[in-house]
């Protein structure tokens, strides 16, 4: 990143100035602060442009001009959290701030749109028989089953990659031995991975118990090995980070509609009637972000599901926030639902 302390200016600096700081430095933004390095306002290219119209001279002042309110990022932000707030804000520049309002740094879009590497911990749930979709099965963990060239795992694996991530476990107790064939120690991903197996099943939330807890230091993303979606797990973070709480759980809008027409009633009087509603549901999508501290509150062989570990929370009133998932998501649990990957990822081939 440039030098953005060169990029300083001081509220009594002249337009004419700035100007110069603004072609010298490239960064298109100002960031004018006080003797104490508070920081007081902004000014960039667009501010420049509106002042010069406005008929302001080369001499008024960065304060008469600048502006007051710039959306800023906080010192504990991670780079996944600054980057949703850019976006949902379409800002090319964030001022990074301490607890009282200091300027410390600044993050460019470009910058973070650079892939940098997200050092938390991502678990692949890849141990569970797949009874639903035998024969399919039989001779093949289900997260092994190929949707277009590619085993259902390793999509997901690439979904993360992606986005930054490089710290890997892979949950397993079924046929192990193709899941650790196919992706070893991780090194053709240029990422780490690290083996979790149950010796017999623990429920969807026990291995996490058989982590290595003394290594889960940054909130962690759970997901089952058997889900095709292209969530933008950068987003999921920062929402996580953003509302505080044990845990996140992806969460999918699902309809149902009565077939029948439903009748309301008050004793034996009728008091209306609704023909056919639809009664709309979230419904668990299997994807999570835990907290270390929830993580290494599993005990090891302690056999648990993910719902009754976050049912727990609620009850204690850790908080666990729901994050709607609107993106495509397709849990392969029977064998037309697999059948549906085949033909979504052929779809998307030929776009």
């Amino acid at each position: 990143m440039k030098n953005w302390e060169r990029a300083l200016v001081s509220p009594a600096t002249t337009l004419g100035e700035a100007i110069e700081v603004l072609d010298r430095e490239a960064l298109r933004i100002a960031l004018v602060v006080d003797d104490q390095q508070l920081l007081r306002g902004t000014l960039t290219d667009g501010d420049v442009r509106r002042a010069l119209l406005g008929k302001q001279t080369l001499e008024a002042t960065v304060e008469a001009i600048m502006f007051r309110h710039p959306k800023v990022a906080h010192r504990d932000w991670s780079k996944a959290r600054m980057l949703a707030w850019m976006e949902e804000h379409d800002l090319l520049q964030l001022p990074i701030v301490d607890d009282d309002h200091r300027l410390i740094g600044l993050e460019t879009l470009h910058g973070l749109l650079q892939r940098p590497r997200q050092d938390n911990p991502v678990f692949l749930m890849a141990g569970g028989f797949g009874k639903r979709l035998r024969p399919l099965t039989n001779t093949c963990p289900k997260p092994m089953l190929r949707v277009g060239d590619k085993p259902i795992l390793e999509l997901i694996l690439e979904g993360f990659v992606n986005a930054g991530f490089h710290r890997f476990y892979i949950s397993t107790h079924y046929m192990p031995e193709q899941i650790r064939d196919h992706f070893g120690d991780g090194s053709q991903w240029n990422v780490s991975i690290q083996y979790i197996h149950e010796e017999t099943p623990l429920g969807t939330g026990g291995a996490l118990g058989l982590l290595p807890h003394d290594e889960i230091d940054k909130p962690l993303f759970m997901m089952n090995g058997d889900l095709l979606t292209n969530i933008n797990y950068l987003a999921l973070l920062a929402f996580h980070e953003e509302h505080s709480g044990n845990a996140t759980m992806c969460v999918r809008e699902f309809e149902y509609q009565v077939p029948y027409g439903v009748i309301e009633a008050d004793g034996h009087r009728a008091k209306a009637m609704v023909e056919k509603p639809v009664h709309t549901f979230n419904v668990n999508a299997g994807i999570y972000v835990l907290s270390p501290e929830l993580v290494k509150s599993v005990d090891p062989d302690t056999r648990v599901d993910m719902p009754t570990l976050l049912e727990k929370e609620i009850l204690d009133g850790q908080g666990v926030n729901l994050y709607p998932l609107k993106e495509y998501w397709l849990d392969i649990g029977q064998v037309d639902d697999f059948q549906r990957a085949q033909q979504d990822v052929m779809s998307k081939a030929s776009d």
